[in-house]
């Protein structure tokens, strides 16, 4: 048993190891500083709506540069925005898929929570779905039971694998967090970017 732990912490250590090169503190000058995660090498960021606040923030990759950002499009019933960076050659993940995720499976949640850079929170998968009656949400959410905190807003989720799930989101309660899923994403930047979105 204390070898298939041992093994399981060695992934998960890599795994979050990687994820944090693509995570990035998101500054909007007003009320502190929320993360992002970087989908291109070519500087695309995304984040949430929340944490720009209709503003073109200033953003900290993981090697401690801080570079102005450019807002590029934003969504607020999805809590999705998407930030330029003028850099080249940024570390990315791999892509996965949020809506095929299953209760129980294990993910990441990575961010800046409280001020507390690059810091990481595990949980199950509750499920995936239309969030409970009430929460100002249009479309799917990943429904976890980790905690995240204010920090982790526009972080990366990840699964067991490493790939890139959803974007962090939300909190419904102490021990729910809530994450936007990829396809989510990928549909909000080629609805707005069109052609400048890339190829997912």
């Amino acid at each position: 048993m204390s070898k298939l732990l041992n093994a399981l912490n060695n992934q998960m250590s890599t795994v979050i190891d990687e994820a944090r090169k693509c995570l990035v503190q998101v500054h909007n000058g007003r009320r502190g500083n929320g993360a992002g995660t970087i989908l291109h090498a070519d500087g695309l960021i995304v984040t949430n709506a929340h944490v720009v606040q209709r503003r073109s923030p200033k953003v900290t990759l993981w090697d401690g540069r801080t570079l102005p950002g450019r807002l590029l499009a934003y969504d607020e019933k999805r809590d999705l925005a998407a930030v330029s960076v003028n850099a080249s050659g940024l570390p990315t993940m791999e892509l996965g898929n949020g809506n095929e995720l299953w209760p129980g499976q294990w993910v990441v949640a990575l961010g800046h929570p409280w001020g507390v850079t690059g810091a990481t929170t595990a949980g199950m998968v509750i499920g995936v779905g239309r969030p409970v009656e009430g929460l100002p949400f249009d479309g799917d959410l990943i429904q976890v039971g980790l905690h995240l905190r204010p920090g982790h807003s526009g972080g990366p989720m990840v699964d067991s694998n490493g790939r890139l799930v959803g974007i962090n989101t939300m909190i419904a309660g102490p021990d729910v967090g809530m994450a936007v899923p990829i396809q989510t994403v990928k549909r909000f930047l080629k609805r707005a970017l069109g052609s400048r979105a890339g190829h997912f």
